[in-house]
């Protein structure tokens, strides 16, 4: 079963997400970092780190929202870095942020549909998402089109929710994640639905060696999962075959 944003809403999940994100943009960054504790930077610092040996000049950064991966990304020194949203609002956020760190030499932003990539095949060095694969409406469809703009030997770094396995952590996790997560992004935020929608869709998401069965079918090679703060995210590293 597909899990949607706004269940009571005849729109398909794409725009679902679309309009859910473009509702929380003015508030998306300073939600993320408060209800995660800031943790989620050093996450997305452990995934460049892990495309880093690669030395990759052309990146995509799928489901950029406000364009963090792509200005942790930078560090790299790479010609280009292109993030890619659905969410205009999101975009015009990330924006304002690459101006900040006069980095528009090298970030540009784009409104566009991660199941239908507007670019040519075989165009990037590597290829990163943060939080935004659960949010595909065809997971499928949008790993294919991923692999398809990468260049031969290109690698990826996917990072995501998961969920928590060991006691005791498990359960103070679960508890944080379905009670008080909603609630402060619900006073925050103003989106009933878009912190209600966040563990429910980590919880439909195929994670671990599920999500690595999904991305094996699709052609991806060498897939390998790193674990991080005890389970609540992973970052899935994986290539193109040569």
């Amino acid at each position: 079963m597909q899990v949607k944003p706004y269940k009571e809403s005849e729109l398909g999940k794409k725009e679902q997400v679309r309009k859910m994100f473009d509702s929380i943009a003015h508030r998306y960054d300073f939600l993320n970092h408060f209800l995660s504790l800031g943790i989620d930077k050093t996450w997305r610092t452990k995934a460049v780190n892990l495309i880093a040996p690669a030395r990759p000049q052309q990146i995509l950064d799928v489901a950029t929202g406000t364009g963090d991966f792509a200005l942790e990304a930078a560090r790299l020194d790479p010609q280009l870095i292109c993030g890619l949203d659905l969410s205009d609002k999101m975009l015009e956020a990330g924006i304002k942020k690459i101006q900040k760190k006069n980095l528009a030499h090298m970030i540009t932003m784009q409104q566009g549909d991660s199941e239908a990539l507007p670019f040519e095949d075989n165009t990037f060095d590597a290829v990163t998402v943060g939080f935004g694969v659960r949010n595909f409406e065809n997971l499928q469809k949008g790993l294919e089109e991923m692999l398809r703009v990468a260049k031969p030997g290109a690698v990826f770094a996917i990072l995501e929710f998961s969920k928590p396995s060991t006691f005791p952590f498990k359960q103070i996790f679960n508890f944080y994640f379905n009670n008080i997560l909603p609630l402060w992004g619900r006073m925050f935020s103003k989106d009933a639905s878009a912190y209600t929608y966040l563990p429910q869709s980590v919880a439909a998401f195929p994670e671990g060696n599920g999500f690595v069965e999904v991305l094996n079918q699709c052609g991806y090679t060498n897939v390998s999962i790193h674990k991080l703060t005890l389970g609540i995210a992973t970052i899935y590293q994986c290539y193109k075959e040569r």
